[in-house]
């Protein structure tokens, strides 16, 4: 299964984990898609500079890359990147929509030595689809899982949870077990690119509340199971189910070890620009690009990727300044919080803050404040807002609304 934890000494800052977005061009038009993916960037690395990486990824220790788009299949030199890596020692693997992953790809897939892929599954048939805004594209996902167990692959699945799906998580799995992947990664839509857009399909704080002990229970299910159930990066945070979430085996005491951007983990994307995790905004954690730099260069020397090594809880605000896992935590995800306010350092999507409110009668509610360019990985702002733990929810109307364009005006434009 795709890694999802890379063993590295404390002190050793390297690239392991590497995600590469090879190309911008997608089938699908994602409604929460932060990277805006449809057509390709103007200026996408060719196949010769593609292994050219390869090497320099070799050079850093790279142990595993995850080719990603827009959708990897559809770079011309796909399979030739896969074999690449493979022959370098690195272990290839990939995120799809898998649309266009019909059996001939998938073995085609395996034999140039990808390891393993994780499927992006948003829900079930009718929320999957509104989320992808492509009819079918459930079928085909659930289809190219097939394709690829078939032909020998490791075959995980990946949801994002928002107010569209939260409700088929249970169902959900259920049936991602008997589609017989080994292991799924959940995580909580932000609100860069598209999802910027659509601030209504967005979680609020204060539906960890509901979300962390469902994602929880279904871990132990999927520990009886033999499944992988883990969270993204942007899920969860020190409450009572923290280590629950974050071990791998049973009974594990793990715990979010604070933003790896930078330390462990680098995101290319498909023009070559380097920065610290590939969902990171473009601006400002772009460090430099392969065209005019060496990756060696860029990790050892770009101000941008080395924020996460630097961070002390000096840089937080807000709640996460005053949190009793400050120290540990740093904020949480770094794209997640600056994805709402513009800067890192203070993330309302956090279940110890929301059951900390919470038991003070108290809950955060964010409120969309401008809006996003239209960029990829670009962002709007919102503003936090406390009120009663019971205060009337604002009406959102049918579920098919809310993967609706609801930008807000940008602050003095009409």
């Amino acid at each position: 299964m795709p890694l999802r934890r890379v063993p590295v000494l404390p002190d050793d800052d390297h690239p392991a984990y590497v995600v590469w977005e090879l190309t911008l061009r997608c089938d699908q038009p994602c409604a929460h898609c932060g990277s805006r993916a449809g057509g390709p960037r103007t200026t996408e690395l060719g196949t010769e500079e593609a292994l050219g990486v390869v090497q320099q990824l070799k050079e850093r220790r790279a142990r595993e890359v995850v080719l990603i788009g827009g959708e990897a299949y559809l770079h011309e030199g796909f399979l030739d990147i896969v074999r690449a890596l493979k022959t370098a020692g690195i272990r290839p693997t990939m995120t799809t929509g898998g649309r266009g992953i019909d059996a001939a790809l998938a073995r085609a897939m395996k034999e140039a030595g990808l390891h393993s892929v994780s499927v992006s599954v948003d829900g079930l048939a009718r929320a999957h689809d509104l989320i992808r805004r492509a009819k079918s594209s459930f079928e085909s996902a659930t289809r190219a899982i097939g394709h690829l167990r078939a032909a020998g692959l490791f075959v995980a699945a990946n949801t994002n949870v928002n107010r569209v799906n939260r409700g088929d998580l249970e169902a959900l799995y259920e049936h991602l077990r008997a589609l017989g992947i080994v292991a799924w990664q959940v995580q909580i839509t932000a609100a860069l690119g598209r999802a910027a857009d659509r601030p209504d399909m967005l979680l609020q704080p204060y539906d960890l509340l509901d979300v962390v002990p469902r994602v929880a229970a279904l871990k132990r299910r999927a520990f009886r199971d033999g499944i992988t159930l883990m969270p993204g990066n942007n899920l969860g945070y020190f409450g009572p189910e923290e280590a629950l979430l974050r071990s791998v085996k049973e009974g594990g005491r793990d715990h979010f070890m604070g933003c790896q951007a930078g330390r462990r983990v680098l995101g290319i994307e498909s023009d070559g620009a380097v920065k610290g995790c590939p969902s990171l905004q473009s601006h400002p954690y772009v460090g430099g690009t392969l065209r005019e730099q060496s990756l060696g260069a860029i990790w050892d020397e770009a101000p941008a990727l080395a924020f996460a090594r630097n961070r002390t809880p000096d840089d937080l605000w807000g709640f996460c300044r005053a949190c009793p896992f400050a120290e540990v935590c740093m904020g949480g995800c770094t794209f997640t919080a600056h994805a709402l306010f513009g800067r890192p350092g203070n993330n309302p999507y956090c279940h110890f803050r929301a059951r900390t409110l919470a038991a003070e009668g108290k809950r955060e509610r964010l409120v969309p404040a401008a809006a996003a360019e239209g960029k990829p990985f670009d962002h709007g702002l919102f503003e936090l807002v406390v009120e009663a733990l019971d205060a009337p929810e604002p009406p959102l109307g049918p579920v098919e609304g809310l993967v609706q364009i609801t930008r807000p005006v940008r602050k003095g434009q009409a």
